[in-house]
């Protein structure tokens, strides 16, 4: 047998997991790690952390599994997006790493709007600018910490750190790359214009590949330290969500990942690039060779549940708390919950969105508004499902859900009902790390393509269709759709007054 490993590195902890060329996973390691945030709106890590977790990560499945490391074939990364890693001529870290979900970038953010053209921008890159993409965080080097900036010779993503210290390449993944906002999304390179206008040195960059591209191979210095052979390839990999739909099978026109985690995640795979207008959805590269994708995301998807088990039933079991709600009719009498607890990304890139409770009555309960929260996450989710029919994305046939949202039967049945769509479950629960390791085994030859790798390795384990509650969140969704528009002035005055 022969195996490949697949190197998540997230934000909290790094993951090593070993797949066998059938599809199992042999076994997954984790090393957690903190960030820092030293002031308001930062958030910030050493890349030392990740380094460090790799190697024990790999150094653990390896001895649990008691897998010989000279059956390894081939290393595949992936990670947490956006973050900026900033090295000097000899590799050495700069400032610690500025991560994805930091915010101190407003002002840029606003420069790159001015600089290039807010519509210009959303074509050449597929977004408009954002606090937790890379380029604004450059820019935010250049005018607050002129003496570091002045000190660039190499800029990396956090995965890409992990490659150099494997390796020592300077390298990095279109759909990665795609996510700096310093890339053409149609051209699948550094856009020449973006990177110009910002004033940014193009030789800082590093050479871009496509998801199973072999760009380097395990230096001595690694293996010593990993206890793996020296010379295994290691491949581009993807960001953490375009990986995550490799694991899940999202890799061709009409399969649809759907996140539901604390955030909520919608992915959508795409033969050719397709750009929202406005935006309001993010397009990137995907890790798929020759593919793109539409994502829409969502701040608070379980979270709002964890939110309202946390605030209104304390110490109730998620299974007590849903049992009731499933004898509440759609709708909930009336009941809608706008889930917008922590701000907005999509539709409404809005950090001062807020949530709500709308229609309340007396004959309300707990179970009432337990389903009102299920539905309204769903109306959320719905959103971004919209802005990707209207952006010309084909016909969804299935939507392959996972995270901890969909333990629950009855809030499976709600998304089919609401998203008019097959709701589907999978044999595989690792995600990021186990499209990485996809991707390695595609990259060295042990199948034909990503699609043919997926085919043969997922496997559909349940299902949820749309049924006689349709037509009612049919209606209901236009009213939804209604609460942000109506409430959003409450919502800044409410912000202004502290």
């Amino acid at each position: 047998m022969t195996y490949f490993l697949g190197i998540d590195s997230s934000t909290t902890a790094t993951k090593a997991l070993l797949l066998a060329a059938d599809g199992t996973v042999i076994g997954v390691a984790s090393s957690s790690y903190e960030y820092e945030t030293p002031r308001p709106l930062w958030s910030e890590q050493s890349p030392a952390l990740w380094w460090t977790a790799v190697v024990d990560s790999i150094r653990q499945v390896v001895a649990e599994t008691a897998v010989p490391p000279t059956a390894i074939q081939a290393i595949g990364l992936t990670g947490q997006m956006h973050g900026l890693v900033l090295l000097d001529e000899a590799g050495a870290v700069l400032r610690p790493a500025i991560l994805w979900n930091d915010q101190r970038t407003g002002a840029e953010c606003n420069e790159m709007r001015a600089m290039i053209g807010k519509a210009r921008l959303i074509a050449i890159t597929g977004n408009d600018a954002l606090p937790g993409f890379t380029a604004p965080k450059i820019l935010w080097v250049k005018n607050h910490e002129p003496e570091v900036y002045g000190r660039i010779t190499h800029i990396l993503l956090p995965k890409d750190y992990v490659r150099l210290q494997l390796t020592g390449e300077y390298a990095t993944d279109k759909a990665g790359a795609a996510g700096t906002q310093l890339f053409d999304v149609r051209q699948r390179d550094w856009s020449d214009e973006v990177v110009a206008a910002l004033g940014i040195n193009r030789a800082w960059l590093p050479e871009t590949f496509e998801g199973t591209a072999v760009t380097g191979h395990l230096s001595p210095a690694a293996a010593a330290v990993t206890g793996l052979p020296a010379g295994i390839p290691v491949v581009a990999g993807g960001g953490d969500q375009a990986a995550n739909a490799v694991g899940t099978g999202a890799v061709v026109d009409g399969i649809v990942a759907l996140s539901l985690g604390t955030s909520g995640v919608v992915f959508a795979s795409s033969d050719e690039p397709i750009v929202e207008p406005d935006g309001r959805l993010h397009a990137f590269c995907h890790a798929v060779p020759g593919k793109w994708h539409l994502m829409g995301v969502m701040l608070s998807a379980a979270g709002s549940l964890r939110w309202f088990r946390d605030t209104l039933a304390p110490g109730v079991s998620y299974d007590a708390l849903l049992a009731p709600a499933a004898d509440v009719p759609p709708g909930s009498e009336g009941l809608l919950f706008l889930p917008y607890l922590t701000g907005e990304r999509t539709p409404y890139p809005d950090p001062l969105a807020r949530g709500a409770f709308v229609g309340l009555t007396v004959r309300h309960t707990r179970a009432h508004l337990t389903r009102a929260v299920l539905e309204g996450v769903a109306f959320g989710l719905r959103d971004s499902f919209e802005l990707m029919k209207n952006a010309g994305l084909p016909a969804i046939t299935q939507v392959r859900a996972s995270g901890g949202g969909v333990k629950s039967a009855l809030w499976r049945q709600i998304l089919a009902d609401v998203l008019q769509a097959e709701i589907v479950t999978i044999n595989t629960t690792e995600g990021a790390a186990y499209g990485a390791a996809i991707l390695s085994a595609v990259g060295t030859g042990a199948f034909e393509s990503v699609e043919t790798a997926c085919q043969q390795l997922i496997r559909v384990t349940g299902s949820a269709r749309p049924g006689r509650d349709t037509a009612v969140y049919d209606q209901l969704y236009p009213l939804y759709r209604q609460l942000y528009p109506a409430l959003k002035p409450t919502f800044d005055a409410t912000q202004q007054l502290g």
